[in-house]
């Protein structure tokens, strides 16, 4: 998953090679969750998580994203990258649905905390470009891409280590177009992706911004030179990863409490420190970092969990489909507040604006305490506890 925010962790160098604004640095992350959205839903209208291996189309997608983000690193200009960009997102798709139900076919005890390993090694992969940019200079944007591309190309070929697609795999159906529609009229699964939608309004919008926030919050500090140092990214790199810690102590609890307690929980703290991050903007790190870390352990702790809740609500013959088609409204409505989010700070400012995400865990909270009201719940690990 390294190649999604490849661009992103290198964006302030190609705004200025490319004399981009603030909406073109947002389309290098945009582009990437438009191609997903419009890879997930052909892999959803096809079947494809069910009808093909899980491993097989997860190392073939790897490798295509790996080879879009190294022509990102050749492009001469933003339009090429930003259509690259597209298609490494649509290859993504290819990867992090499949991964999920990879993890499903080997687990039916501690599947929440299975898949909350797999999204931990998402959360990692995606942090992983930031780490690059600080270690690199800001002129070796190049270098930060061609660790991503290979970071893909070695997925591609662990996965191809897993024997099969697990024990506990659903058969291969046929093909059939009902199959989306039949799951996207579960009340239950609804409830679910509804939680999943809260989710995702606020985690990759933060994920997006959170170097030109920490970026902007130094310079409100310590003047103009501070925003040019490798510490956003640093810092960047730090939050986004700690989310793994997340992603393992969520699947743990969720296992033994229930989904719907567990994901209703990280949410609500989550929420809280969208709307206090702002008191603490331009604060020494000391008091800002502990906030930003609790704020990205908590804000993707509860990710697998939403997946793991699909998992065991949907069809068995089509929970490949049902994940596909739950992560592709996610990351379509991601799009929304990664634009938004400079927009607001546009004008009234970086203190203030990752407030803008807090209605989505909000909302996430309702559907989740609204399905654990439902007779499906005792079906969920952990039940109606």
């Amino acid at each position: 998953m390294a190649p999604w925010f490849s661009a992103s962790a290198v964006a302030p160098t190609l705004v200025r090679l490319w004399g981009l604004g603030p909406p073109g640095a947002a389309w290098l992350t945009i582009s990437v969750q438009l191609g997903f959205v419009v890879g997930a839903l052909a892999s959803a209208a096809l079947t494809l998580a069910d009808v093909w291996s899980a491993r097989r189309l997860m190392a073939g997608a790897a490798v295509l994203a790996g080879f879009a983000t190294l022509g990102v690193a050749a492009a001469s200009g933003p339009s090429v990258a930003v259509a690259l960009r597209f298609a490494t997102g649509a290859a993504l798709a290819g990867v992090y649905p499949p991964g999920m139900k990879l993890a499903a076919g080997w687990f039916r005890e501690a599947r929440g905390w299975a898949i909350g390993i797999v999204v931990g090694a998402l959360t990692i992969g995606s942090a992983a470009p930031h780490l690059v940019r600080a270690l690199v200079p800001a002129g070796q944007w190049r270098t930060v891409l061609e660790v991503a591309a290979v970071s893909a190309f070695a997925g591609a070929l662990l996965v191809l280590r897993v024997p099969h697609d697990g024990p506990y795999a659903a058969p291969s159906p046929a093909f059939a177009w009902s199959a989306a529609p039949r799951i996207l009229k579960d009340r239950a699964v609804a409830l679910a992706n509804g939680g999943y939608l809260g989710h995702m309004w606020e985690v990759y919008a933060m994920w997006t911004w959170m170097a030109v926030f920490v970026a902007q919050s130094e310079r409100a500090r310590l003047g103009n030179g501070a925003a040019a140092s490798s510490v956003p990214a640093l810092v960047t790199f730090v939050v986004v990863a700690s989310g793994a810690v997340g992603c393992w102590l969520g699947g743990v609890l969720a296992d033994r409490w229930g989904r719907t307690l567990v994901t209703s929980g990280a949410m609500v703290v989550s929420g809280c420190c969208a709307l206090a991050v702002g008191a603490l903007f331009g604060a020494p790190l000391p008091l800002l970092v502990p906030l930003l870390v609790l704020w990205g352990v908590t804000i993707v702790g509860d990710s697998a969990q939403f997946s793991a809740a699909v998992s065991e609500l949907a069809p068995h013959e089509y929970v490949g489909t049902a994940l596909t088609l739950q992560t592709s409204l996610g990351f379509l409505l991601t799009c929304v507040t990664i634009y938004v989010v400079p927009a607001v700070a546009a004008r009234w400012g970086w203190r203030w604006s990752m407030a803008v995400l807090a209605p989505g865990p909000a909302l996430g909270v309702l559907a989740m305490l609204a399905l654990r009201r439902r007779p499906e719940a005792v079906r969920l690990a952990g039940g109606r506890r």
